[in-house]
């Protein structure tokens, strides 16, 4: 082979070589292999460990039904003793804060000169007597008219009105409890001259107290009389008093468009004071049990309220229609039923869907 042939046959070669290497690869349509990265073993992602939180079970609750007032507790008498005659006091026969019987004597006043002039009536009226039964006789005997002894009948009668006015005027000057009560904080001591109409203390009748009350006129149908009624005290708000309407005005309150009530309270304890603030419940019947749930299970947000709700060992938030409030128990519509589980602490740790462990498994109380 000629040398010329031999460099010919080599460039071919060589062309051919490089047509290969070139479109070889995108024939076969396979990019080439990428560079194999070491493997590493994966490693598993951490468990969320269950928040703890506190729990009570959802319970059945009477609610009454019935409307929400204020009031004031009023005594059941009272009266501020003034005496109708002038006079200086001599003698006070009770202790402020006590608590006096109907008749018993409060007060006494200097009664020297009304007992001397109901003296001097009685003897004017023994004279006037004596006059008149020896009139009845002369004119009997003819001596004397009818019409004299008609005037000596009524110059009798005269000093009889005399005698009956001195002897009240004598009992006014003893001041007595018009019924039994709880005497006040007297205005007076031994020796004060008092005017008619002077105050001198108070006496208030505080068992039962009464309590008076307003309701909106819508519930007119609903009141009568003998109605039960519940009263709690901001000055005592551990307890709570039933009384009965026993009153109801006849006319509507113009101003409020509300009905005006009033009802009686036992006090034998005499724990309440007349003039006390009270929260008064007016109830309409009893209603069938309603699911309950204790005040710090809500979740309020905006105008809604929320209970968390634990099932399956997770927290589950539940939109609610609450009712009405009792005891530290709130009635719930719709929402929860009995025997659910939903969290009363711990709600600021959890969201819905998180995994909780309750701490304190208990029935609401």
């Amino acid at each position: 082979m000629s040398k010329s042939s031999i460099l010919v046959f080599v460039a071919a070669a060589l062309i051919v070589g490089a047509a290969a290497g070139f479109y070889g690869p995108r024939l076969l349509n396979k990019p080439a292999p990428a560079p194999v990265a070491p493997k590493v073993a994966a490693t598993p992602a951490p468990t969320a460990k269950p928040v703890e939180v506190h729990a009570t079970k959802v319970v059945l609750a009477a609610f009454p039904r019935g409307v929400a007032a204020v009031g004031s507790l009023r005594a059941d008498e009272s009266v501020t003793l003034r005496p109708e005659i002038a006079g200086r006091i001599v003698e006070i026969r009770f202790t402020e804060g006590q608590r006096v019987q109907k008749g018993q004597v409060l007060i006494r006043l200097d009664d020297s000169i009304t007992r001397a002039e109901l003296a001097q009536a009685r003897a004017n009226h023994t004279l006037a007597k004596s006059k008149f039964d020896r009139a009845i006789e002369l004119q009997q005997k003819g001596f004397i008219s009818k019409q004299a002894r008609d005037e000596a009948d009524n110059v009798m009668r005269v000093q009889e009105a005399a005698m009956d006015l001195a002897q009240a005027r004598l009992d006014k000057s003893t001041l007595r409890a018009p019924f039994s009560g709880v005497i006040g904080l007297r205005n007076v001591s031994v020796g004060n001259y008092v005017q008619e109409g002077s105050e001198i203390v108070t006496i208030q009748a505080i068992d039962p107290l009464k309590v008076d009350f307003r309701i909106p006129e819508l519930y007119m149908s609903d009141v009568r009389q003998g109605q039960t009624l519940e009263i709690a005290l901001d000055a005592m708000p551990d307890k709570r008093y039933e009384g009965k309407v026993f009153a109801i005005s006849p006319l509507i309150d113009e101003g409020g468009r509300a009905i005006v009530m009033r009802a009686q309270v036992n006090n034998k304890g005499g724990d309440l004071r007349p003039g006390m603030f009270a929260r008064v419940r007016l109830l309409f019947g009893a209603t069938q049990p309603s699911p309950a749930v204790q005040e710090t299970a809500l979740v309020p947000q905006r105008d809604e309220q929320y209970v968390f709700v634990v099932r399956d060992n997770r927290a589950q938030q539940v939109k609610v229609e609450i009712g009405q409030r009792r005891d530290g128990l709130v009635e719930v519509l719709a929402g929860v039923k009995e025997g659910d589980m939903v969290v009363t602490a711990g709600h600021q740790k959890i969201r819905d869907g998180l995994a909780v462990t309750v701490m304190n498994p208990v029935a609401s109380r």
